[in-house]
């Protein structure tokens, strides 16, 4: 393997500040010996090593005596710039790492799995983020400012880590807080956040290799939500995936939470078993409703069932529903129907009204269907 270049130690520096790399000296065995406030600071390990850290970062001469302060750590411990990143960050930073592990033929990971992982991490980060701020939170609708501050600021996509597709994310904890009244330690929300997403997919795992019906009643103590088991089985659809292994590096400067373990590895076995939690965990956190939906006929098809030649013929709707994307199936008689197939072929909008249910795996509007042809009769004229 070749040594590090200086463009691997300068975007390592662009990537680290002084305050960050300040904290995981002081949180690794390094004693302050001297310094210059503002200026400078010399830092001691033992009798092993002394190492300057720059503060001014108005100094001309910063950039490269950073870089200098970085090279020597990355001597002094044997590690690439990659890894020296990593436990720096990891000093005020929980970070969260996703390791796919699947069959490819050149080493490379398709473009669409890549956006798909990254859609459904942020997917999980929310999902994890509103738990932990608010355990009966529908997951539907507004979120607290606290969650949204969270994703817009706290999160970010980190190195990433040697390994078979090793996605890396770092939740920043910001400055510590003072402890509670009654001297009880403040635990940060970002903390909170990753302690959540961790226990919560501990549960799905659990639940998706050993189904207890009891255990959904107490998925919201445990962090579980439909969610954030949608955006699992968004990491896990590739059919090439053997497994997906997920685990965490909780930051030195916080005490370690009470999770399970910090390796949680789904199996086939596992990815297997999420849709059934899925649809349990939706029929929990949204019994049905009458809705109205507005959308495109994306398909149409007629099944001839059982002996009587009786032909059943149903819909699938593109809609928005509270603020998501759906397809819908809607099973159709007679005119209704008709009006569909006129819908479809003229790429008009279709309104529907009927409960709104998941069951086998996918939106269905169930019970009385109205249809409403109003607009459609309006465009034959």
């Amino acid at each position: 393997m070749s040594s590090p270049s200086l463009d691997d130690y300068r975007a390592l520096a662009d990537s680290l500040t002084p305050l960050a790399v300040q904290q995981y000296l002081a949180a690794n065995d390094w004693q302050l010996e001297a310094q210059d406030p503002d200026v400078r600071q010399i830092w001691r390990l033992h009798d092993e090593a002394r190492v300057m850290l720059p503060l001014a970062t108005d100094f001309v001469d910063f950039a490269q005596r950073f870089r200098d302060t970085l090279r020597t750590l990355a001597t002094v411990y044997d590690w690439d710039p990659g890894r020296l990143a990593e436990r720096i960050t990891a000093t005020r930073a929980d970070l969260f790492f996703v390791r796919f592990d699947q069959t490819t033929i050149d080493g490379t990971l398709p473009f669409k799995q890549a956006e798909k992982t990254l859609d459904g991490l942020f997917k999980m980060m929310k999902a994890a983020a509103t738990s932990a701020d608010d355990p009966t939170h529908s997951h539907r609708g507004r979120r607290s400012s606290t969650v949204t501050d969270f994703l817009d600021e706290d999160i970010r996509l980190g190195h990433t880590k040697r390994g078979s597709f090793v996605f890396t994310v770092v939740t920043r904890l910001g400055d510590p807080l003072p402890d509670h009244d009654d001297g009880t330690r403040a635990t940060p929300f970002p903390r909170r956040v990753m302690e959540t997403l961790a226990t919560g997919l501990h549960a799905a795992k659990d639940l998706s290799l050993n189904w207890n019906p009891s255990a959904v009643e107490r998925a919201a103590e445990r962090g579980l939500s439909a969610s954030l088991v949608e955006s699992l089985e968004d990491l896990t659809e590739s059919d090439s995936l053997r497994e997906l292994d997920l685990s965490f590096d909780w930051a030195a400067s916080e005490p370690r939470p009470a999770v399970p373990s910090s390796r949680i590895v789904v199996n086939r076995d596992a990815i297997v078993g999420l849709p059934r939690v899925r649809e349990r965990l939706v029929r929990r956190e949204e019994p049905p409703r009458t809705e109205t939906v507005v959308g495109q006929v994306r398909s149409l098809t007629r099944e001839v069932s059982g002996g009587d030649d009786q032909e059943e013929t149903t819909i699938v709707l593109s809609a928005d529903v509270r603020g998501r994307t759906r397809k819908i199936h809607v099973a159709l008689t007679g005119q209704d129907y008709e009006w569909a197939i006129f819908a479809h072929r003229s790429k008009l909008p279709f309104t529907v009204t009927g409960d709104l249910t998941f069951e086998r795996g996918a939106w269905r509007l169930t019970g009385p269907i109205t249809v409403d042809p109003s607009f459609l009769l309006h465009q034959q004229r």
